[in-house]
Protein backbone atom coordinates (compact mmCIF):
# COMPACT_ATOMS: atom_id res chain seq x y z
CA UNK A 1 0.00 0.00 0.00
CA UNK A 2 1.57 3.04 -0.97
CA UNK A 3 2.37 5.64 1.73
CA UNK A 4 1.30 8.79 0.85
CA UNK A 5 1.16 12.41 2.79
CA UNK A 6 -2.19 14.77 3.14
CA UNK A 7 -1.24 18.12 3.33
CA UNK A 8 -4.02 19.96 5.98
CA UNK A 9 -4.50 23.75 5.30
CA UNK A 10 -4.87 26.01 7.72
CA UNK A 11 -7.96 26.71 8.69
CA UNK A 12 -8.39 23.21 9.16
CA UNK A 13 -5.45 22.29 11.30
CA UNK A 14 -7.18 22.90 14.72
CA UNK A 15 -9.24 19.70 13.93
CA UNK A 16 -6.59 17.44 13.09
CA UNK A 17 -4.33 18.50 16.10
CA UNK A 18 -2.62 21.35 14.91
CA UNK A 19 -0.82 19.24 12.33
CA UNK A 20 0.19 20.64 8.83
CA UNK A 21 0.85 17.01 7.24
CA UNK A 22 -0.51 13.67 8.21
CA UNK A 23 0.81 10.26 6.76
CA UNK A 24 -1.55 7.53 5.41
CA UNK A 25 -1.85 4.51 3.67
CA UNK A 26 -4.26 4.87 0.51
CA UNK A 27 -4.11 4.03 -3.50
CA UNK A 28 -6.57 6.51 -4.75
CA UNK A 29 -7.32 10.64 -3.45
CA UNK A 30 -10.86 9.21 -1.78
CA UNK A 31 -8.57 6.59 0.39
CA UNK A 32 -5.84 9.17 1.31
CA UNK A 33 -8.99 11.84 2.02
CA UNK A 34 -10.54 8.91 3.97
CA UNK A 35 -7.79 8.00 5.92
CA UNK A 36 -7.73 11.58 7.04
CA UNK A 37 -10.84 11.59 8.07
CA UNK A 38 -10.26 8.13 9.91
CA UNK A 39 -7.29 9.83 11.99
CA UNK A 40 -9.04 12.88 12.50
CA UNK A 41 -13.02 12.84 12.62
CA UNK A 42 -13.11 16.06 13.57
CA UNK A 43 -12.61 16.99 9.93
CA UNK A 44 -15.64 14.88 8.64
CA UNK A 45 -17.85 17.35 8.02
CA UNK A 46 -15.26 20.15 6.54
CA UNK A 47 -14.27 17.47 3.94
CA UNK A 48 -17.15 15.25 3.08
CA UNK A 49 -20.59 15.14 1.95
CA UNK A 50 -23.00 13.05 3.44
CA UNK A 51 -22.61 10.56 0.79
CA UNK A 52 -18.97 10.27 1.54
CA UNK A 53 -17.56 12.46 -1.13
CA UNK A 54 -15.63 15.61 -1.29
CA UNK A 55 -17.62 18.48 -0.91
CA UNK A 56 -17.42 21.11 -3.89
CA UNK A 57 -15.79 24.03 -2.60
CA UNK A 58 -12.81 21.52 -1.86
CA UNK A 59 -10.16 21.57 -4.01
CA UNK A 60 -7.32 18.62 -4.06
CA UNK A 61 -4.11 19.06 -5.57
CA UNK A 62 -1.98 15.63 -6.36
CA UNK A 63 2.08 16.92 -6.33
CA UNK A 64 0.90 20.17 -6.96
CA UNK A 65 -1.71 18.94 -9.99
CA UNK A 66 -5.22 20.29 -9.78
CA UNK A 67 -7.34 16.94 -9.73
CA UNK A 68 -10.70 18.73 -11.22
CA UNK A 69 -12.36 15.75 -12.73
CA UNK A 70 -15.42 14.05 -11.91
CA UNK A 71 -13.41 10.97 -11.47
CA UNK A 72 -11.41 13.34 -8.77
CA UNK A 73 -11.81 10.79 -5.99
CA UNK A 74 -10.42 7.63 -7.68
CA UNK A 75 -7.75 9.09 -8.53
CA UNK A 76 -4.75 6.36 -7.96
CA UNK A 77 -1.67 7.27 -6.11
CA UNK A 78 1.96 6.37 -5.71
CA UNK A 79 4.53 5.80 -2.95
CA UNK A 80 5.44 9.21 -2.25
CA UNK A 81 3.14 11.83 -3.46
CA UNK A 82 1.60 14.32 -1.82
CA UNK A 83 -2.29 15.46 -1.61
CA UNK A 84 -3.13 18.98 -1.08
CA UNK A 85 -6.19 20.01 0.50
CA UNK A 86 -7.36 23.60 -0.50
CA UNK A 87 -10.49 24.38 0.84
CA UNK A 88 -11.96 27.73 -0.19
CA UNK A 89 -11.73 30.71 2.53
CA UNK A 90 -13.30 34.21 2.56
CA UNK A 91 -10.80 36.11 4.70
CA UNK A 92 -11.72 35.04 8.42
CA UNK A 93 -14.75 35.15 10.30
CA UNK A 94 -15.78 36.43 14.12
CA UNK A 95 -14.33 34.13 16.75
CA UNK A 96 -18.23 32.28 18.03
CA UNK A 97 -18.71 31.61 14.25
CA UNK A 98 -15.12 29.58 14.28
CA UNK A 99 -15.71 25.61 16.00
CA UNK A 100 -13.26 25.75 18.89
CA UNK A 101 -12.14 28.86 18.69
CA UNK A 102 -12.55 31.81 21.62
CA UNK A 103 -12.49 35.35 21.81
CA UNK A 104 -9.11 36.44 24.35
CA UNK A 105 -10.46 37.59 27.79
CA UNK A 106 -9.02 40.35 29.23
CA UNK A 107 -8.86 38.53 32.92
CA UNK A 108 -5.06 37.10 33.83
CA UNK A 109 -2.08 38.79 34.59
CA UNK A 110 -0.83 38.56 30.99
CA UNK A 111 -3.97 40.01 29.28
CA UNK A 112 -4.04 42.75 32.37
CA UNK A 113 -0.49 44.11 30.90
CA UNK A 114 -2.77 44.94 27.68
CA UNK A 115 -5.36 48.25 27.79
CA UNK A 116 -9.01 47.41 25.97
CA UNK A 117 -8.02 49.40 23.47
CA UNK A 118 -4.60 47.45 22.96
CA UNK A 119 -6.98 44.00 22.93
CA UNK A 120 -8.86 45.28 20.61
CA UNK A 121 -6.28 46.80 18.14
CA UNK A 122 -3.80 43.17 18.49
CA UNK A 123 -7.79 41.21 18.33
CA UNK A 124 -6.54 39.07 15.41
CA UNK A 125 -3.51 38.20 16.66
CA UNK A 126 -4.45 36.86 20.13
CA UNK A 127 -7.02 34.95 18.59
CA UNK A 128 -3.83 32.95 16.61
CA UNK A 129 -2.85 29.99 19.30
CA UNK A 130 0.72 30.69 17.62
CA UNK A 131 0.47 34.29 18.73
CA UNK A 132 -1.79 35.10 21.53
CA UNK A 133 -1.55 37.15 24.49
CA UNK A 134 2.43 36.20 25.01
CA UNK A 135 3.08 36.40 21.38
CA UNK A 136 1.80 39.93 21.58
CA UNK A 137 3.81 40.61 24.85
CA UNK A 138 6.95 39.27 23.10
CA UNK A 139 6.11 41.99 20.14
CA UNK A 140 5.34 44.64 22.79
CA UNK A 141 9.03 43.65 24.11
CA UNK A 142 11.06 43.42 21.14
CA UNK A 143 13.11 46.25 19.28
CA UNK A 144 13.70 45.59 15.82
CA UNK A 145 15.96 47.72 13.57
CA UNK A 146 15.47 49.03 10.12
CA UNK A 147 18.52 49.88 7.57
CA UNK A 148 16.67 51.90 4.97
CA UNK A 149 12.96 53.26 4.88
CA UNK A 150 13.04 52.90 1.07
CA UNK A 151 11.09 50.84 -1.02
CA UNK A 152 11.38 47.28 1.33
CA UNK A 153 11.79 49.44 4.56
CA UNK A 154 8.56 51.19 3.89
CA UNK A 155 6.09 47.96 3.38
CA UNK A 156 8.05 46.54 6.47
CA UNK A 157 7.98 49.35 8.67
CA UNK A 158 4.13 49.64 8.10
CA UNK A 159 3.88 45.89 8.83
CA UNK A 160 5.80 45.70 12.01
CA UNK A 161 4.35 49.03 13.45
CA UNK A 162 0.67 48.27 12.59
CA UNK A 163 1.66 44.41 14.37
CA UNK A 164 2.56 46.37 17.31
CA UNK A 165 6.59 46.14 17.68
CA UNK A 166 7.82 47.81 20.98
CA UNK A 167 10.80 49.55 19.25
CA UNK A 168 11.72 50.64 15.77
CA UNK A 169 14.85 51.79 14.90
CA UNK A 170 14.94 53.68 11.56
CA UNK A 171 18.22 54.33 9.35
CA UNK A 172 17.83 56.46 6.04
CA UNK A 173 19.64 59.62 5.49
CA UNK A 174 17.54 60.59 2.57
CA UNK A 175 14.79 63.08 1.15
CA UNK A 176 11.46 61.95 -0.32
CA UNK A 177 11.12 62.54 -3.89
CA UNK A 178 8.46 62.25 -6.58
CA UNK A 179 9.94 59.27 -8.29
CA UNK A 180 9.73 57.59 -4.68
CA UNK A 181 5.59 57.39 -4.53
CA UNK A 182 5.33 54.60 -6.93
CA UNK A 183 6.96 52.21 -4.38
CA UNK A 184 7.24 54.15 -0.92
CA UNK A 185 4.35 53.22 0.57
CA UNK A 186 5.20 55.24 3.66
CA UNK A 187 4.90 58.25 2.00
CA UNK A 188 2.40 60.68 0.32
CA UNK A 189 2.69 63.56 -1.89
CA UNK A 190 2.44 65.94 0.74
CA UNK A 191 6.21 64.63 2.10
CA UNK A 192 8.26 65.67 -1.28
CA UNK A 193 11.77 67.14 -0.16
CA UNK A 194 11.09 66.39 3.58
CA UNK A 195 13.21 64.21 5.41
CA UNK A 196 12.14 60.50 4.91
CA UNK A 197 13.47 59.75 8.66
CA UNK A 198 10.75 62.72 9.37
CA UNK A 199 8.28 61.73 7.40
CA UNK A 200 8.22 57.99 8.27
CA UNK A 201 8.26 58.49 11.79
CA UNK A 202 5.57 60.84 11.70
CA UNK A 203 3.59 57.96 9.68
CA UNK A 204 4.21 55.17 11.65
CA UNK A 205 3.33 57.13 15.09
CA UNK A 206 0.10 57.91 13.67
CA UNK A 207 -0.28 54.32 12.39
CA UNK A 208 0.19 52.98 16.28
CA UNK A 209 1.42 55.17 18.63
CA UNK A 210 2.44 52.11 21.09
CA UNK A 211 5.37 52.15 18.90
CA UNK A 212 8.57 53.65 19.71
CA UNK A 213 10.30 55.12 17.17
CA UNK A 214 14.00 55.48 17.31
CA UNK A 215 15.14 57.21 14.13
CA UNK A 216 18.69 57.13 13.24
CA UNK A 217 19.96 60.32 10.91
CA UNK A 218 22.86 59.51 9.27
CA UNK A 219 24.89 56.86 7.47
CA UNK A 220 25.79 53.90 9.30
CA UNK A 221 29.38 52.67 8.61
CA UNK A 222 31.97 51.03 9.98
CA UNK A 223 32.64 53.31 12.74
CA UNK A 224 29.13 53.14 14.07
CA UNK A 225 27.26 50.30 12.88
CA UNK A 226 27.93 47.85 16.06
CA UNK A 227 26.79 50.63 18.08
CA UNK A 228 23.52 51.19 16.27
CA UNK A 229 22.86 47.70 16.04
CA UNK A 230 23.73 46.19 19.48
CA UNK A 231 20.51 47.61 21.12
CA UNK A 232 17.98 45.67 18.74
CA UNK A 233 17.09 42.22 18.27
CA UNK A 234 17.30 41.60 14.82
CA UNK A 235 17.72 43.49 11.99
CA UNK A 236 15.89 43.60 8.70
CA UNK A 237 17.59 44.54 5.52
CA UNK A 238 16.36 47.57 3.19
CA UNK A 239 19.17 48.78 1.50
CA UNK A 240 19.71 49.15 -1.71
CA UNK A 241 23.63 49.34 -2.36
CA UNK A 242 26.57 46.55 -1.54
CA UNK A 243 28.41 48.24 1.06
CA UNK A 244 25.70 48.71 3.14
CA UNK A 245 24.48 45.43 2.85
CA UNK A 246 27.72 43.83 3.74
CA UNK A 247 28.27 45.89 6.41
CA UNK A 248 24.64 45.15 7.83
CA UNK A 249 25.67 41.46 7.47
CA UNK A 250 29.02 41.62 9.43
CA UNK A 251 27.87 43.12 12.22
CA UNK A 252 24.77 41.26 12.80
CA UNK A 253 27.16 37.99 12.67
CA UNK A 254 29.65 39.55 14.69
CA UNK A 255 26.54 40.59 17.23
CA UNK A 256 24.68 37.36 16.97
CA UNK A 257 21.62 38.60 15.31
CA UNK A 258 19.36 37.85 12.65
CA UNK A 259 19.53 39.82 9.68
CA UNK A 260 16.11 39.40 7.79
CA UNK A 261 17.04 39.85 4.30
CA UNK A 262 15.48 41.14 1.23
CA UNK A 263 16.81 42.84 -2.45
CA UNK A 264 14.82 43.68 -5.54
CA UNK A 265 15.79 44.17 -9.33
CA UNK A 266 12.79 45.01 -12.11
CA UNK A 267 10.40 42.01 -11.79
CA UNK A 268 12.46 40.14 -9.30
CA UNK A 269 12.87 39.52 -5.68
CA UNK A 270 15.00 37.65 -2.99
CA UNK A 271 14.43 37.13 1.03
CA UNK A 272 16.21 34.76 3.06
CA UNK A 273 16.59 35.22 6.93
CA UNK A 274 20.97 35.11 7.59
CA UNK A 275 21.37 34.20 11.14
CA UNK A 276 24.67 33.02 11.40
CA UNK A 277 24.36 30.98 15.08
CA UNK A 278 22.21 28.56 13.29
CA UNK A 279 22.69 28.36 9.25
CA UNK A 280 25.00 30.81 6.44
CA UNK A 281 25.36 34.01 6.94
CA UNK A 282 25.15 36.62 3.56
CA UNK A 283 28.47 36.06 2.91
CA UNK A 284 27.70 32.55 2.94
CA UNK A 285 25.60 33.00 -0.53
CA UNK A 286 27.80 35.66 -1.89
CA UNK A 287 31.19 35.72 -0.75
CA UNK A 288 31.79 39.04 -2.84
CA UNK A 289 29.87 41.37 -4.80
CA UNK A 290 30.20 42.00 -8.18
CA UNK A 291 31.59 44.81 -10.03
CA UNK A 292 30.03 48.03 -9.15
CA UNK A 293 29.18 48.37 -13.49
CA UNK A 294 27.39 45.52 -13.52
CA UNK A 295 24.34 46.11 -11.09
CA UNK A 296 22.23 48.90 -12.10
CA UNK A 297 19.95 50.59 -9.13
CA UNK A 298 16.67 50.94 -9.24
CA UNK A 299 17.17 54.58 -10.98
CA UNK A 300 18.87 53.19 -13.79
CA UNK A 301 17.21 50.20 -14.32
CA UNK A 302 13.63 50.55 -12.69
CA UNK A 303 11.44 48.23 -10.53
CA UNK A 304 7.41 47.24 -10.79
CA UNK A 305 6.19 49.34 -8.03
CA UNK A 306 4.57 46.96 -6.35
CA UNK A 307 7.96 44.74 -6.31
CA UNK A 308 9.09 45.48 -2.71
CA UNK A 309 5.93 45.76 -1.50
CA UNK A 310 5.52 41.75 -1.56
CA UNK A 311 9.18 41.55 -0.63
CA UNK A 312 8.90 43.89 2.28
CA UNK A 313 5.65 42.35 3.44
CA UNK A 314 7.49 39.06 3.55
CA UNK A 315 10.50 40.45 5.36
CA UNK A 316 8.13 42.33 7.92
CA UNK A 317 6.56 38.24 8.04
CA UNK A 318 9.71 36.65 8.65
CA UNK A 319 10.52 39.49 11.29
CA UNK A 320 7.51 38.56 13.30
CA UNK A 321 7.84 34.74 13.21
CA UNK A 322 10.86 34.99 14.69
CA UNK A 323 10.28 37.46 17.53
CA UNK A 324 7.07 35.63 18.49
CA UNK A 325 8.44 32.24 17.84
CA UNK A 326 6.35 30.47 15.35
CA UNK A 327 6.42 28.81 12.18
CA UNK A 328 9.79 27.87 10.06
CA UNK A 329 11.96 31.31 8.97
CA UNK A 330 13.77 31.11 6.47
CA UNK A 331 17.22 30.13 7.72
CA UNK A 332 19.19 27.97 5.58
CA UNK A 333 16.66 29.14 2.57
CA UNK A 334 16.75 31.63 -0.10
CA UNK A 335 12.84 32.51 -1.75
CA UNK A 336 13.04 33.87 -5.15
CA UNK A 337 9.78 35.98 -6.29
CA UNK A 338 9.52 36.38 -10.11
CA UNK A 339 6.80 39.18 -10.21
CA UNK A 340 6.67 38.53 -14.31
CA UNK A 341 5.57 35.05 -14.11
CA UNK A 342 3.93 35.08 -10.28
CA UNK A 343 6.16 32.58 -9.43
CA UNK A 344 7.74 31.91 -6.18
CA UNK A 345 11.00 29.34 -6.03
CA UNK A 346 13.10 27.96 -3.16
CA UNK A 347 16.78 27.07 -2.97
CA UNK A 348 18.47 25.67 0.13
CA UNK A 349 21.55 27.36 1.34
CA UNK A 350 24.19 25.73 3.27
CA UNK A 351 27.05 27.12 5.22
CA UNK A 352 30.14 27.55 3.90
CA UNK A 353 33.09 25.88 5.77
CA UNK A 354 35.40 28.40 4.05
CA UNK A 355 33.74 31.95 5.19
CA UNK A 356 35.63 34.41 5.73
CA UNK A 357 33.16 35.44 8.49
CA UNK A 358 30.97 33.09 10.23
CA UNK A 359 33.28 29.47 10.16
CA UNK A 360 35.71 27.97 11.88
CA UNK A 361 38.08 29.31 9.61
CA UNK A 362 37.29 32.91 10.00
CA UNK A 363 39.34 35.23 9.25
CA UNK A 364 37.65 38.46 9.34
CA UNK A 365 36.97 39.59 12.85
CA UNK A 366 35.43 42.92 12.74
CA UNK A 367 34.46 45.27 10.12
CA UNK A 368 36.40 46.35 7.26
CA UNK A 369 36.07 49.68 4.46
CA UNK A 370 32.85 48.42 2.44
CA UNK A 371 33.11 50.76 -0.04
CA UNK A 372 36.57 49.85 -1.03
CA UNK A 373 35.77 45.81 -0.72
CA UNK A 374 32.85 46.67 -3.00
CA UNK A 375 34.53 49.02 -5.30
CA UNK A 376 33.14 51.45 -5.35
CA UNK A 377 35.70 53.71 -2.43
CA UNK A 378 36.95 57.42 -3.76
CA UNK A 379 39.93 57.48 -5.74
CA UNK A 380 43.25 59.08 -4.76
CA UNK A 381 41.45 62.60 -6.27
CA UNK A 382 38.41 62.22 -3.94
CA UNK A 383 36.12 60.39 -6.60
CA UNK A 384 36.22 64.18 -8.65
CA UNK A 385 36.22 64.28 -12.23
CA UNK A 386 35.66 66.91 -14.01
CA UNK A 387 32.43 68.33 -14.99
CA UNK A 388 30.41 70.53 -16.75
CA UNK A 389 28.03 72.57 -15.72
CA UNK A 390 24.58 72.45 -17.56
CA UNK A 391 24.68 76.43 -18.78
CA UNK A 392 28.53 75.68 -19.30
CA UNK A 393 27.47 73.06 -21.07
CA UNK A 394 24.85 75.18 -23.33
CA UNK A 395 27.51 77.68 -24.06
CA UNK A 396 29.90 75.07 -25.45
CA UNK A 397 27.22 73.62 -27.76
CA UNK A 398 26.71 76.84 -29.27
CA UNK A 399 30.20 77.02 -30.41
CA UNK A 400 31.87 76.79 -33.33
CA UNK A 401 33.93 73.60 -31.99
CA UNK A 402 31.12 71.67 -29.96
CA UNK A 403 31.72 68.78 -28.04
CA UNK A 404 30.46 65.16 -28.77
CA UNK A 405 27.37 64.53 -26.23
CA UNK A 406 27.22 60.57 -25.06
CA UNK A 407 24.29 59.69 -23.51
CA UNK A 408 24.83 56.79 -21.24
CA UNK A 409 21.87 56.19 -20.23
CA UNK A 410 19.90 52.75 -21.18
CA UNK A 411 17.24 52.95 -23.88
CA UNK A 412 14.05 52.89 -21.67
CA UNK A 413 15.31 56.40 -20.34
CA UNK A 414 15.91 57.85 -23.54
CA UNK A 415 12.56 57.56 -24.50
CA UNK A 416 11.57 59.77 -21.72
CA UNK A 417 14.01 62.78 -22.78
CA UNK A 418 17.09 63.00 -24.41
CA UNK A 419 19.43 66.29 -25.41
CA UNK A 420 19.40 67.01 -29.20
CA UNK A 421 22.29 65.63 -31.09
CA UNK A 422 23.89 63.07 -28.54
CA UNK A 423 25.30 59.81 -29.25
CA UNK A 424 23.49 57.18 -27.44
CA UNK A 425 26.21 54.34 -25.89
CA UNK A 426 24.77 52.27 -22.26
CA UNK A 427 27.00 52.64 -20.20
CA UNK A 428 27.93 48.64 -20.03
CA UNK A 429 28.54 48.99 -23.40
CA UNK A 430 30.93 51.83 -23.21
CA UNK A 431 34.58 49.73 -22.85
CA UNK A 432 33.35 47.79 -25.99
CA UNK A 433 32.20 50.88 -28.34
CA UNK A 434 35.21 53.66 -27.80
CA UNK A 435 36.05 53.43 -30.61
CA UNK A 436 32.59 55.55 -31.48
CA UNK A 437 34.60 58.65 -29.97
CA UNK A 438 38.00 58.63 -31.00
CA UNK A 439 37.10 60.96 -33.70
CA UNK A 440 35.91 63.70 -31.26
CA UNK A 441 37.74 66.42 -29.68
CA UNK A 442 36.18 66.45 -26.84
CA UNK A 443 33.38 64.64 -25.18
CA UNK A 444 30.58 65.34 -22.25
CA UNK A 445 29.25 62.63 -21.21
CA UNK A 446 25.23 63.08 -19.09
CA UNK A 447 23.13 59.93 -17.51
CA UNK A 448 20.14 61.45 -15.29
CA UNK A 449 21.33 62.76 -12.85
CA UNK A 450 25.31 62.58 -13.18
CA UNK A 451 26.29 59.34 -10.99
CA UNK A 452 27.09 57.02 -13.85
CA UNK A 453 28.03 59.40 -16.25
CA UNK A 454 30.81 60.29 -13.50
CA UNK A 455 31.97 56.82 -13.24
CA UNK A 456 31.98 56.40 -17.61
CA UNK A 457 33.97 59.67 -17.31
CA UNK A 458 36.46 58.42 -15.44
CA UNK A 459 36.19 54.50 -17.69
CA UNK A 460 37.09 57.02 -20.62
CA UNK A 461 40.38 59.00 -18.68
CA UNK A 462 41.71 55.39 -17.62
CA UNK A 463 41.44 54.66 -21.31
CA UNK A 464 43.54 57.49 -22.71
CA UNK A 465 40.60 60.08 -23.01
CA UNK A 466 41.80 63.53 -22.18
CA UNK A 467 39.22 65.95 -22.94
CA UNK A 468 36.29 64.14 -21.36
CA UNK A 469 33.96 66.03 -18.93
CA UNK A 470 30.40 64.71 -16.85
CA UNK A 471 27.61 67.16 -17.03
CA UNK A 472 26.75 67.72 -13.66
CA UNK A 473 23.65 66.73 -12.12
CA UNK A 474 22.65 64.91 -15.63
CA UNK A 475 19.92 65.98 -17.54
CA UNK A 476 17.27 66.37 -14.92
CA UNK A 477 19.46 69.40 -14.60
CA UNK A 478 19.71 70.40 -17.72
CA UNK A 479 15.85 70.36 -18.09
CA UNK A 480 15.57 72.21 -14.90
CA UNK A 481 18.42 74.73 -15.58
CA UNK A 482 18.58 74.81 -19.77
CA UNK A 483 15.81 73.05 -21.30
CA UNK A 484 12.61 73.39 -19.12
CA UNK A 485 10.39 71.55 -22.70
CA UNK A 486 12.52 68.31 -20.99
CA UNK A 487 10.66 66.67 -18.52
CA UNK A 488 12.41 64.92 -15.66
CA UNK A 489 12.20 61.58 -13.85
Amino acid sequence: MPRITVRVPTPLRSFAGGRPEVAVEAETVEAAVRGLVDAHPALRRHLLMADGHLRSFVSVYVNDADIRTLQRDATPLREGDVVSIVPAIAGGAPADAVPGATRPSPAGPAAERFSSAELRRYSRHLLLPEVGVEGQRRLRRAKVLLVGTGGLGAPAALYLAAAGVGTLGLVDFDRVELSNLQRQVLYGTEDVGRPKLEAAAARLRSLNPGTTIVPFEGRLDATNALEVLRPYDLVVDGTDNFPTRYLVNDASVLLGKPNVYGSIYRFEGQVSVFDARRGPCYRCLYPEPPPPELVPSCAEAGVLGVLPGVVGALQATEAIKLLVGFGEPLVGRLLLYDAATMRFRELRLEKNPECVLCSPKATQHGLIDYPAFCGVAPSVDDGKVPEVSPEELRGLLASEDPPLLVDVREPEEWAISQIAGSLAIPKAQLPDRVGELTSARSVVVYCRSGGRSSEAVRTLLELGFSNVRNLRGGINAWAERVDRSLPTY
